[in-house]
């Protein structure tokens, strides 16, 4: 099954990079105003929804925009990124199912199990199919997370004692592997926003307006269960290291994380901050999400993945 598991990764990943040039594909026909562009999406909701008005469009992605605009490369591009997220999943699964926990024991399986967080995230957003190009950013991260995993050691081996809790691990982890993907996407509209600047610089990224909104929305979601993640790890702490808190690297990196998407929703909810602000502290979060997941490699401390060198 391990062996299975690793071709299954293998062949997620070639999925993925199939994706990814369909969907940059899709975005130069955009560019380009290609005749082989439909039509945009409707603004109106759909004609079974019951909810109708600003809520309506609100809660179906908003107005239609130019962005929307479909192709078979964006809609082929979704639907490798599925049987490419699908493939990863599996290729988790049966690792889980080897070493009796989530498999995310070591910084190879996290590195898989973030990518998949991404795609999954990447996929819930644009369900409709209008964010293309913020899928372009997202799975290039997850595909820059899988040639990184390529680089490490992937045997299964015995976890370090503090780590031999399957129950927490596969909750405290799986929670990290959730939120850090949702804020990826996030990161995404906060690059795109950038991008586009609050004067809608260009016609096939989604408006300024639009990208705030769904940054907000992402991290609306993602942020408790970062928080989550953050309790169920000090609770951890206290039955390994007989401690809540310790300030240990991995620890203080993960707080400094978690505050900072607390300024960004504090701010952006009670102060009105929108626009390039906004998409600053959006930039600055992911950052200190990348830390936080290679704190190992930087840091020396109790967070000791197995399978990697102390620092």
């Amino acid at each position: 099954m391990e062996t299975l598991s690793f071709y299954l990764t293998v062949v997620g990943g070639i999925a993925l990079v199939a994706a990814f040039a369909l969907l940059i594909t899709h975005l130069a026909l955009l560019v380009s105003n290609d005749r082989a562009l439909r039509t945009p999406l409707s603004p109106s909701l759909a004609s079974n929804s019951a909810i109708t008005g600003s809520l309506g469009r609100a809660l179906s992605g908003g107005e239609a925009e130019e962005s929307d605009r479909r192709s078979f490369a964006g809609d082929a591009g979704g639907a490798l990124l599925t049987v490419g997220t699908f493939a990863i999943g599996a290729s988790l699964l049966l690792r889980a199912l080897i070493v009796g926990r989530g498999p995310w024991g070591n910084l190879y399986e996290f590195s898989i199990a973030f990518a998949f967080g991404i795609c999954a995230a990447t996929i819930y957003f644009d369900r409709r199919g209008r964010l293309r190009a913020l899928g372009v950013i997202a799975i290039g991260l997850a595909l820059g997370l899988l040639a990184y995993a390529a680089t490490l050691p992937n045997e299964v081996t015995e976890l370090v004692p503090a780590l031999q809790h399957p129950l927490l691990l596969t909750i405290h982890v799986g929670l990290a592997m959730l939120s850090y993907g949702i804020f990826a996407f996030a990161f995404a509209a906060g690059v795109a926003h950038l991008m586009q600047g609050d004067e809608d610089r260009f016609r096939w990224l989604p408006s300024a307006k639009r990208l705030d909104q769904i940054a907000f929305q992402a991290v609306s979601i993602g942020f408790p269960l970062f928080a989550g993640m953050l309790i169920l790890g000090s609770v951890w702490a206290s039955i390994a290291w007989s401690r809540f808190w310790g300030w240990d690297p991995k620890e203080t990196a993960a707080l400094a994380t978690w505050l900072i998407y607390a300024v960004y929703l504090h701010a952006r909810s009670q102060r009105g901050w929108q626009g390039r602000p906004a998409a600053l502290l959006l930039v600055i979060g992911f950052l200190a999400v990348l830390v936080t997941y290679s704190g190992n490699l930087w840091f020396s401390g109790l967070h000791t993945y197995s399978g990697l060198p102390t620092p």
